[in-house]
């Protein structure tokens, strides 16, 4: 069977996360998105804990589960966490992100009883500790191994092990003696396999991806995914093709492409500034308009570690593939700025109700079969992001990128302007 794996989310009891996010919303949207695989996320939350086990309910011999409200529903749930460890190495802070993955609420009760010891639980669904990385996996292998640690989105500037401010040139540095035990990385919006794949020192490490999502709505959830073979849906069916870097079992991943990531490229968003890595050093990495730091791109950043070209692919490789959310796709092309506008949803809904679910709209619906429903201009937008036939202005320093569908049209005014516009090195030559 085919499984579609968001195992990085959050629940509303994480900063900055929509009020919805409760089972019966990410169950409803999951479903509407095509995944059958989720992570509850925030388990080490005491409130969205108690949730999780009044609304979840095991399926037998798989160690996932169901939910209680909607038995009928495919989606089936992993007990998942993300925490973030603040500890010092030589002087220097780091702040680093980690999905946690375990097999039962029981398991999950037991990690949470070794990490509040490091830090207040309650606070947020995303806790800070006060351990190093290598204690966390210590602490959590303990429980069981069956557990699983991955490096949360591996190279955005901020908490994560690569990043540019407060992060590590290496796993091992990172994760010490515990670093046998991390199986994976996950890749983040800015990045994408084949940037990983510039770097040899992470071939041993398969790549996950994953929306790390605040909100439900389909444009958010699944944005990124993991895309199985299994013959039958377990925590250690998943775990194991991950650890084994199995292509037989983990087919490819869903990534959306990097430059629409929100820290792809160098730049300062209070001065409009975007620079390439090659531009960025060309100023020394100073805003060219006001010369404070520039905020370090991920692309950059992968430029520093790389000891491989620019197109290298590793034998034995996981397969991976760009899309973009469909919500996103519609706005653009309509030339709206919210994706959940109603005129999107009057299109997304038909496409939905016609081919069951959004990845199946993404991936398989031909352009003849869409051309029923909705404008073909729809229908040829959709072909062509999944064909990578269309450009992504690159985002920066928080800043999202930009979707150009139809470069032909772009002079004509017929399409969505560039919010607002950038400034490359060539506005200050």
């Amino acid at each position: 069977m085919r499984v579609i794996a968001d195992l990085h989310i959050h629940s509303r009891f994480s900063r900055a996360t929509s009020q919805k996010m409760n089972i019966d919303e990410i169950t409803r949207f999951a479903r509407i998105k095509g995944l059958n695989l989720v992570g509850t996320g925030d388990f080490t939350h005491p409130k969205w804990l108690k949730e999780l086990t009044e609304e979840l309910v095991e399926i037998s011999d798989t160690n996932l589960y169901g939910t209680t409200k909607h038995p009928d529903s495919p989606v089936r749930y992993m007990i998942t966490a993300e925490v973030s460890t603040i500890f010092t190495v030589e002087g220097s802070v780091k702040k680093i992100h980690h999905v946690i993955l375990t097999p039962s609420l029981e398991t999950a009760v037991q990690v949470n009883d070794q990490l509040k010891r490091y830090g207040d639980l309650s606070i947020d669904g995303r806790p800070t500790l006060d351990m190093t990385a290598s204690q966390l996996v210590g602490e959590v292998m303990r429980v069981s191994d069956e557990n699983v640690v991955i490096p949360s989105h591996a190279w955005t500037p901020w908490f994560s092990i690569f990043g540019a401010f407060s992060g590590f040139d290496r796993v091992e540095d990172c994760y010490q003696d515990m670093t046998k035990h991390i199986p994976a990385l996950e890749t983040g919006l800015s990045s994408d396999p084949p940037m990983n794949w510039r770097i040899s020192a992470l071939d041993k490490f398969a790549l996950v991806s994953n929306s790390d999502s605040h909100s439900s709505w389909p444009w958010r959830i699944g944005r990124e995914a993991n895309v199985f073979e299994l013959e039958r849906l377990t925590y250690q069916g998943v775990v194991d093709a991950i650890r084994k870097k199995d292509p037989k079992r983990f087919k490819f991943t869903i990534e959306t492409n990097p430059a629409y990531g929100k820290y792809h490229w160098t730049g300062h968003r209070n001065c409009n500034v975007s620079l390439s890595p090659q531009e960025s050093i060309k100023f020394g990495n100073r805003c060219p308009v006001c010369r404070r730091k520039l905020t370090k791109g991920v692309e950059q950043r992968v430029e520093e570690l790389a000891d491989r070209s620019d197109g290298f692919k590793p034998e034995e490789a996981i397969g991976y593939m760009h899309l973009l959310p469909l919500s996103e796709i519609i706005a653009t092309v309509l030339g709206v700025d919210y994706p959940g506008a109603q005129k999107v949803w009057s299109i997304y809904n038909p496409l939905v109700a016609r081919f069951g679910d959004e990845y199946t709209v993404l991936i398989d619906a031909t352009r003849e079969e869409m051309s029923r429903i909705v404008d073909p201009r729809i229908a040829e937008a959709i072909v062509r992001v999944r064909e990578e036939k269309m450009r992504v202005i690159p985002g920066y320093d928080g800043v999202y990128g930009q979707l150009v569908i139809f470069e032909e049209e772009r002079e004509t005014g017929k399409v969505m302007p560039e919010r607002p516009k950038q400034r490359s090195i060539v506005d200050f030559m």
